[in-house]
């Protein structure tokens, strides 16, 4: 689009952005862009702009400046340069309305003067958006008023305007990645959501959306919203016109000039003493509006905008979108705690959505799946494909079967049939459930997954009552419940033959690392007592789990602890190339009955070894003996395999160091993630058909290749825990919770799982920690509390409204007894023909989650950036779809969300700025193959978390209120120095301190003095006997208490070197590796949502 061509309205902005290399601004640089052609509306949020083309008496001309911010960036970790290298301004604590940005009024070229000095003003909200009927937000700031009614001022905590300083926003275009286009910083579409201190909003149709308006666009007028006129303001003309660069995938990039702009609306009515703008609007309330959040210090004065040219007079500044007026994470919970928390969740009914999962609620099952078994993406399913395709919202269920329920819900059922085995479908093999409908007076059942008709066995018979339900459907889980267990027949077992009960081997690295680092005493100590709680039945006085034991270097050493022995016997494999296990009797034994040859092994293996001087070890060899020992043992299990560095000794699986940081953000990047040989599949492969789980710890100093060591463990259905540089005295804690929680959890060995829908949709895709040797059956050797299998649904025929959409997930495993079980979980959603309906029924949290493994699984096979590009398109069809079809006609400059997706963009943006998807330059090759395969099957709960931390303020609330404190947003504007704060994301928990924290308070935390001497990077809190110190360690408890991984805590000063790895999960704002911030991000989504939408 030409540039001297006359554009629709865009607010003039004053702060340059950060461009690509190549990319020539009009309007910028010293190329002075024509003067636009008039246009109707004033600056957004500002004043009309003034004809006047000189600055008003008595204001100085400020200097023009120009070119490249200066070098002396802060550096930040590995040389990395901090912030400045994004054109940002200083980045400070406070609210971020307190950042004031300076602005170009009128109808100049870019660089026809120099910028006036900005003057400090009440900020007037401005008329703009649908007509008179729509609600409008209450205004906030004193001196403003609403059609003559003077709005009350907001307390002195709420949000302050600051001094008239003019500050870079700390949000910028998003440099480096390539993906984004330019937008003014820091300002975005304004959202309809009632500020701190704002009146809580009306509803307006349509019922379930979320808008906001766009500074970049014109719309129908509404009754103007005014305030007084400052000294030496004045009104006037059209403002420039301003491009806006979008690089979206390279082939198609825009050229410079592009606008992505509204249609031009009416002008505004002109009165001589007010001044017309732009009213935020709200189609759908956010909750009610949240009170001022005090305590925020404000930002630092005086930081300096780079690279400005020399404009026209500047006499008023207009407002950097508050980020308290898009949707908030914290308020979406805080809202679904308090309306959907008190009451239990009844599953009787068809296609309800469950609360979050950050609410804590009780389920009770009356036939269908609790959530935490099986949550969906939407309950109300597209009837058609062409539906589907439109929405672009994808049909998946994240399911865990053998999920850990709390202690006030009760276990599935056990149903025995006897020796007949559970009842089932004669054509597609279901099992018995809730939907299945009882005909010919209870003779015939009817399936509801194929609709055969299937006789009903004589022992299984019952009358049916006056509705046609069987008369003993209550007294019968399988007819009343969503989730049960059946006790397989031996026609379920392999070889026909029921199993025998399951055995743990632990194999440990007995190299120099290993036994240097102290890790071989530390974990022999540790299993003399933990063999005592290896995971048991129900009543069970003792495990029936037998175990093992190997050591290793570059050979393998088996011991014979069989209890007859009066000392354990060692047999060594050399050959590692054609790996045997030297001995059947002995090696697998019952911990009670050889327990006093146990201990003495464990005594002797540190000894044995403290003088080795073997630093090579083997790694494939290792897994295979274990897996021999099983088959000889005829029955399945789990390897704990506790490894140290990179297998370089000759054997087979021996791998070379591949690390290369050079192949980042390259077409190669995607080998990073791939195993280096194929050999560990196949092995991966056997160990699956053995039912030979594997759980894999490492300890690396250095370069270990997880991405190949994982894939047995990734195959198996086991996990992967990793302790880099790991010192006994700062990680032994951490490592030995972990060990404990992982031995003692119950697992179901040797499984396989199925997924069967009614007709009309099929399973097509699956995510997880998992085998498949057939487009049906997810094979796991073994299966834990803790692990997901991620389904993705795709039509294969048209649905009915009337009748829903079923899913039922069968797995059939082995328990830690050795009993053969199927478990059952079923689930009836609705169908719909309305997009509406879809869209008011998606649950965002499992929407993530899927979206997450999927461009996970993506980086497999394709370059970082192009999944990238994918996730981002697919979240602005999704956008787009609901704005085109769902919501009520208005401006284009408007962002409309639905509400119950009002939060993808600010958790896909997370995504995003993963360390799998945008690796910061301290992101090892190993830690982003660590997370990409912890992701795979992360929960809907554990996703939440990992993307979107918490972040918990300690010394707000009382001291005596022990209960955890509502959180903040995950943002440095939230932090006040003088307050102490919590982050935690499932893996990491941070303190930081603030540099103005009273010493009342450092004193009772960390028994010192001053702030100064906080030992920065500090892993455990001193136990002192004060009400903060038990109250922030009981806090600290509970927190890890609801992970899966124990989280190591770390203390982090304000100002310190730590701070930026502090800083990198602050994940609303803009990251050092070139993530965008929240705000930001909304603006790319809308402008791609318009690009769509014209």
């Amino acid at each position: 689009m030409n540039v001297n061509q006359s554009a629709p309205p865009v607010p003039p902005f004053g702060q340059p952005q950060p461009v690509y290399a190549g990319y020539h601004q009009s309007s910028y640089g010293g190329q002075p862009g024509s003067t636009a052609a008039p246009t109707p509306y004033g600056a957004y949020n500002g004043p009309v702009p003034g004809y006047q083309q000189t600055p008003p008496p008595g204001v100085s001309r400020a200097p023009a400046s120009s070119g490249p911010p200066p070098a002396s960036t802060a550096q930040g970790p590995c040389g990395q340069t901090a912030y400045g290298q994004f054109g940002q301004g200083d980045v400070q604590n406070g609210p971020s309305s307190g950042v004031q940005m300076q602005r170009l009024p009128g109808s100049q070229p870019f660089a026809s003067a120099p910028l006036a000095p900005v003057v400090s003003q009440p900020a007037v909200l401005q008329p703009y958006g649908p007509p008179p009927t729509s609600a409008q937000v209450t205004a906030q700031l004193a001196g403003m008023q609403i059609s003559g009614a003077v709005a009350p001022a907001p307390p002195a905590s709420g949000l302050g305007y600051g001094p008239p300083t003019s500050l870079a926003s700390a949000s910028g275009s998003f440099p480096n990645s390539g993906l984004y286009g330019s937008y003014p910083q820091g300002q975005a579409p304004p959202l309809g959501q009632g500020h701190p201190g704002a009146q809580p909003p009306q509803r307006s149709v349509p019922p379930q959306a979320s808008s906001f308006t766009s500074p970049a666009s014109g719309g129908p007028r509404m009754p103007s919203m005014t305030g007084p006129l400052l000294p030496g303001q004045s009104f006037g003309g059209p403002p420039v016109s301003q491009p806006n660069h979008v690089s979206s995938p390279p082939p198609q990039a825009l050229p410079p000039g592009t606008q992505m702009t509204g249609p031009p609306g009416p002008p505004p009515p002109m009165h001589s003493s007010q001044q017309p703008g732009y009213q935020l609007q709200q189609n759908g309330t956010f909750g009610p509006a949240r009170g001022p959040q005090s305590n925020y210090g404000s930002p630092y004065p005086g930081a300096a905008t780079f690279g400005s040219q020399p404009g026209p007079p500047q006499p008023l500044p207009p407002k950097r979108l508050d980020p308290d007026a898009i949707p908030s994470p914290i308020q979406v919970i805080e809202d679904d705690r308090n309306n959907r928390g008190s009451e239990p969740f009844v599953t009787g009914v068809r296609g309800q959505v469950p609360p979050l999962v950050t609410t804590n609620f009780v389920v009770k099952d009356q036939g269908n799946a609790s959530p935490r078994y099986i949550r969906c993406t939407s309950y109300n399913i597209p009837c058609t494909s062409d539906m589907a395709k439109q929405a672009q919202v994808p049909l998946a269920a994240v399911i865990k079967p053998l999920a850990r329920l709390p202690p006030e819900e009760a276990s599935p059922y056990v149903v025995d049939h006897g020796e007949s085995g559970p009842l089932r479908c004669n054509r597609c093999k279901a099992y018995m459930c809730p939907f299945m409908q009882f005909v010919e007076g209870g003779r015939r059942f009817q399936c509801c997954f194929c609709s055969c008709i299937n006789d009903v066995p004589p022992q299984y018979f019952q009358h049916l009552d006056h509705t046609g339900k069987r008369v003993d459907a209550y007294d019968r889980p399988e007819l009343s419940l969503g989730s049960y267990e059946f006790l397989a027949t031996v026609d379920y077992c392999k070889n026909n033959k029921f199993p025998i009960p399951p055995a743990f081997i632990f194999m440990i690295d007995v190299s120099y690392n290993a036994v240097r680092s102290g890790l071989v005493r530390l974990l022999c100590e540790e299993l003399k007592s933990l063999l005592d709680f290896l995971p048991r039945e129900g009543g069970a006085e003792e495990s029936a789990i037998r175990v093992g034991f190997v050591t290793y270097n570059k050979v393998l050493h088996f011991y014979n602890v069989k209890s007859s022995l009066a000392q354990p016997q060692m047999m060594v494999v050399s050959d590692v190339g054609d790996m045997f296990v030297p001995l059947l009797d002995g090696f697998l034994v019952n911990v009670s009955e050889s327990r006093a040859v146990i201990t003495s092994l464990l005594d002797q293996i540190p000894e044995m070894f403290a003088d080795t001087r073997e630093t090579e070890t083997v790694f494939a060899p290792v897994i295979q003996a274990g897996m021999e020992a099983l088959k000889a043992a005829e029955c399945a299990g789990k390897l704990f395999v506790f490894h140290t560095s990179l297998p370089i000794a000759e054997a087979p699986g021996k791998l070379k160091n591949r690390d290369d940081r050079k192949l980042i953000n390259t077409d190669k990047e995607k080998t990073l993630f791939q195993p280096q040989s194929g050999a560990y599949q196949t092995l991966a492969k056997e160990c699956v058909a053995q039912g030979c789980c594997v759980d894999l710890f490492l300890f690396p100093n250095q370069y270990v290749d997880v991405a190949t060591l994982s894939v047995v463990p990734q195959l198996t259905g086991g996990s992967v825990y990793k302790y880099a540089c790991f010192q006994v005295e700062n990680d032994q804690e951490r490592f030995l919770s972990d060990l404990r929680r992982d031995v003692q959890k119950v697992v179901g060995f040797d499984a396989v799982m199925r997924v069967r829908t009614s007709t009309g949709i099929r399973a097509v895709d699956f995510f997880g920690a998992f085998y498949m040797s057939n487009t049906t059956d997810v094979e796991l050797a073994g299966l834990d509390g803790d692990k997901t299998v991620t389904v993705e649904f795709k039509h294969d025929d048209r649905l009915n409204e009337e009748n829903g959409a079923l899913l039922q997930c069968a797995l059939l495993y082995t328990s830690c007894a050795g009993q053969r079980r199927l478990r059952i979980h079923n689930l009836a959603l609705n169908c719909c023909t309305q997009l509406a309906d879809l869209y008011r029924n998606c649950e965002t949290d499992t929407l993530i989650n899927y979206m997450a493994k999927f461009a996970y699984r993506g980086v497999l096979s394709s370059p970082v950036k192009t999944v990238r590009d994918t996730l981002i398109t697919q979240c602005a069809q999704i956008l787009a779809c609901y704005r085109k079809n769902c919501a009520s006609p208005s401006s284009a400059g408007q962002l409309i969300l639905p509400e119950c997706m009002k939060l993808l963009p600010v958790y896909l943006n997370c995504v995003l700025k993963s360390e799998v998807l945008q690796p910061g330059a301290e992101v090892t090759t190993d830690d982003r193959a660590y997370v990409r395969q912890l992701v795979t099957s992360m929960d809907v709960a554990e996703t939440n978390v990992f993307f979107y931390p918490r972040l918990l303020p300690l010394t707000k609330s009382p001291i005596e209120n022990t209960t955890e404190p509502p959180a903040v947003r995950a943002s440095e504007e939230r932090l006040s120095n003088g307050d102490i704060y919590l982050l935690e994301n499932g893996l990491n928990l941070f303190l930081w301190v603030g540099a103005s924290v009273q010493q009342g308070v450092v004193q009772s935390l960390f028994g010192v003095p001053s702030f100064s001497q906080i030992t920065s990077g500090l892993s455990v809190l001193p136990v002192l006997d004060n009400l903060l110190s038990k109250k922030v360690r009981g806090l600290i408890d509970s927190l890890r208490a609801q992970r899966s991984r124990y989280m190591k805590l770390i203390v982090v000063k304000q100002e310190d070197k730590l701070e930026m790895l502090f800083k990198h999960f602050l994940v609303e704002d803009k990251s050092l590796s070139g993530g965008a911030s929240y705000v930001d991000f909304l603006c790319h989504m809308h402008k791609e949502i318009r690009q769509l939408l014209s």
